[in-house]
């Protein structure tokens, strides 16, 4: 059931990129008057209303994932960062993904200093957290507001329908709404599995369409060197 709801999301984000046209069906035939459907037909029929009652049920996804949101614009700096982090909700459905995608604003329509993270269920979204720790994360940056909420739900339906190779190595994703850019970044458990990071961050580029190039930076880094923080992988 789990690679169904994997498959619906990748038909999902085929859809969104416009990478696949909605295929056309063509109608029944219907009988002449006096006529009367042949057995295969009838069972035909049956079976696609039993396709139709399968369809109706949730679509598992492979792993539970969390929303959570942070916004610490306006306060304190004295506030350690990550305390105002708060759970928005855990989803583990393609359904309920949708309907809570739906039902959250979008990147551009986030205050600025806002954060909106994706992360599996049971990983928080710090750097403190023992899945975390010794990763990692890539980064796509935009100068200009509101250009992240296509990279956002492409990378979104990429993670949660396991689209990549070493999708075991996802931690989750944050979007960061800022006055002067957005970033999108996707976290990773391992920084120093080198053939793992690159293969995300190519897998990254070529499932959300963006062209430029993209660094890995570690937290250890990211701790330490805040702005200054070494670039480890390039793709």
């Amino acid at each position: 059931m789990a690679e169904e709801g994997a498959a619906l999301v990748k038909a999902g984000l085929a859809e969104e990129k416009g990478l696949e046209r909605e295929g056309e069906v063509a109608a029944e035939e219907l009988p002449e008057e006096g006529e009367i459907e042949d057995e295969e037909s009838l069972e035909d029929s049956s079976e696609s209303k039993k396709g139709g009652l399968a369809s109706m049920l949730p679509h598992p996804l492979e792993h539970s994932w969390t929303f959570w949101y942070d916004n610490a614009s306006g306060k304190s700096k004295q506030i350690a960062w990550g305390s105002s982090i708060r759970l928005i909700h855990t989803f583990n459905t393609v359904e309920d993904f949708w309907s809570l995608y739906n039902n959250i604003h979008h990147p551009s329509k986030l205050v600025n200093g806002a954060d909106l993270y994706c992360f599996k269920h049971k990983i928080e979204p710090k750097w403190e957290d023992p899945v975390c720790a010794n990763g990692g994360k890539w980064t796509i940056t935009m100068t200009s507001r509101g250009k992240s909420d296509t990279i956002w739900l492409y990378t979104l339906l990429a993670m949660i329908g396991e689209q990549f190779d070493y999708g075991d190595e996802i931690c989750g994703a944050v979007v960061n709404v800022r006055s002067r850019q957005e970033k999108v970044s996707i976290w990773t458990k391992n920084a120093f599995n080198e053939a793992a990071q690159i293969s995300i961050g190519k897998q990254w580029k070529e499932l959300v369409d963006y062209k430029e190039q993209i660094g890995f930076i570690t937290h250890d880094d990211s701790m330490k060197l805040d702005k200054g923080a070494k670039i480890k992988y390039a793709v």
